[in-house]
């Protein structure tokens, strides 16, 4: 699926590059200066070229952990879950995500649990048209029976990827950050059966799952 790069996310583009390459101009000319004898004049311009490095390598750093969250706006398609019966309570899952990612795990219980991490924008970046973002964190076993839900063997497997600076953590733990709200995480768990097939999306509300088969539905109704 192809969507158009907004004209905002340019023009941000444009910012970054035009600060970085004044930043590299200030950077060396200031060691010029050093070099040249004048050394106040010189070491403020390689502190300020610093600074405004850095500031590009943290933009960049964000930016690449960006392109592992998907652009949320309606309704949408996150992927598919097949079950397969392996023994009690453990199957082999197979997550095909909408991107074409697939993922094939053993999952012990009763229910499977997908989570995902939902970045949404306040103030400025609703204003120039950021759409809220998600990526899937992990898929999990879990039991219907407390005893065992506290005791027995858990499995889980890590989706979210990664790269560049994770910025849901970050902004978690720096609730000074502006424009950022990453306080909102999502789940949404149904039981495993033999064959069972679900098909999951995300919505402004949060993740929904529906039976895809029969084997599926029946699960539910007896869930």
């Amino acid at each position: 699926m192809s969507f158009q790069v907004p004209l905002s996310l340019w023009l941000a583009a444009l910012v970054v590059v035009l600060v970085a390459l004044i930043g590299l101009a200030l950077f060396f000319s200031g060691w010029k200066r050093f070099f040249r004898g004048k050394f106040g004049n010189g070491f403020g311009r390689v502190i300020a070229g610093a600074i405004l490095l850095a500031a590009v390598t943290l933009i960049v750093a964000i930016a690449i952990n960006l392109r592992t969250y998907h652009r949320l706006t309606y309704e949408r398609p996150v992927g598919t879950l097949v079950f397969t019966q392996l023994g009690p309570q453990q199957f082999r899952s197979t997550l095909t995500q909408a991107n074409g990612q697939v993922a094939t795990v053993e999952l012990r219980g009763d229910e499977w649990e997908l989570s995902a991490r939902v970045l949404k924008w306040t103030g400025p970046g609703n204003l120039l048209g950021f759409n809220a973002l998600y990526h899937l964190d992990r898929l999990e076993g879990r039991y219907q029976n407390l005893e065992q839900e506290q005791h027995d063997y858990h499995t889980a497997v890590d989706l979210s990827g990664g790269g560049g600076l994770d910025l849901w953590s970050f902004a978690r733990s720096h609730a000074w950050l502006p424009w950022v709200d990453a306080s909102y995480g999502s789940a949404t768990y149904l039981p495993m059966a033999n064959g069972a097939e679900y098909r999951v999306s995300m919505s402004q509300t949060g993740l929904v799952a529906r039976p895809a088969n029969a084997a599926a539905q029946q699960a539910v109704a007896h869930w």
